[in-house]
């Protein structure tokens, strides 16, 4: 049993998208373009990179930036690049990683506004997650592809940009419960040493007791 998201919709733009993925696949189209989806092996790492950059543009400009993500893995050279040198223009970045973290937060210097956590429970951490605070209009992507060479270079993998301020708020909350202070998570430091933060409050567990309450008010 693992913890995953999923994204079911009625938006055209991703539909259309969907459809020219699935004929580029099966060789009906040659069209690799895609409005509302980022995917592998063309364009998750660029598209994320020139997202990332974009935040260091809106904090530079005094805008509200920040960038959260969630993967199971990060040991992409080009992605933790990007993310050091957001952390240098001095933006704050928060890493949910599950497994294997190449990035050093902390480090004087490099990525002194960048904090990263990993969080076990009950059920396997799966989902990824790319939010984006945009200049306070925020941007999340959810989808299959892990911060790899496999996922970015050796497969096909998909994001796709969640379509409406309900959705991203609500996987915004879920970020906001991930990073709170109080929330159960091993922590690493500048040194790639995991230190456990034995919280008051454990994610899955209140995830899943929100999903309760959810289905008992309808």
């Amino acid at each position: 049993m693992y913890e995953d998201l999923g994204l079911i919709t009625t938006n055209e733009r991703i539909g259309e998208d969907v459809a020219h993925l699935f004929n580029n696949l099966s060789g009906w189209s040659r069209n690799a373009t895609y409005d509302e989806l980022l995917v592998a092996p063309d364009s998750i790492r660029t598209g994320l990179i020139d997202q990332i950059h974009a935040e260091v543009a809106h904090h530079q400009a005094g805008r509200p930036a920040r960038i959260r993500l969630k993967a199971n893995s990060v040991v992409d050279e080009a992605v933790i690049d990007a993310l050091y040198l957001a952390s240098q223009a001095g933006v704050p970045v928060e890493l949910l990683v599950r497994g294997i973290c190449a990035l050093r937060p902390g480090v004087p210097g490099l990525s002194e506004t960048v904090t990263v956590r990993s969080i076990l429970g009950r059920f396997l951490e799966h989902s990824r997650i790319f939010w984006f605070e945009n200049g306070g209009e925020p941007r999340a992507w959810i989808g299959s592809a892990d911060m790899m060479h496999r996922n970015l270079d050796r497969r096909v993998e998909v994001l796709v940009r969640l379509p409406g301020d309900d959705s991203v708020e609500q996987v915004g909350r879920l970020l906001d419960l991930a990073f709170a202070p109080d929330t159960s998570a091993w922590e690493l430091d500048s040194t790639g040493v995991w230190h456990r933060n034995d919280g008051t409050t454990h994610l899955q567990e209140s995830l899943i007791e929100a999903q309760r309450r959810r289905r008992t008010s309808v």
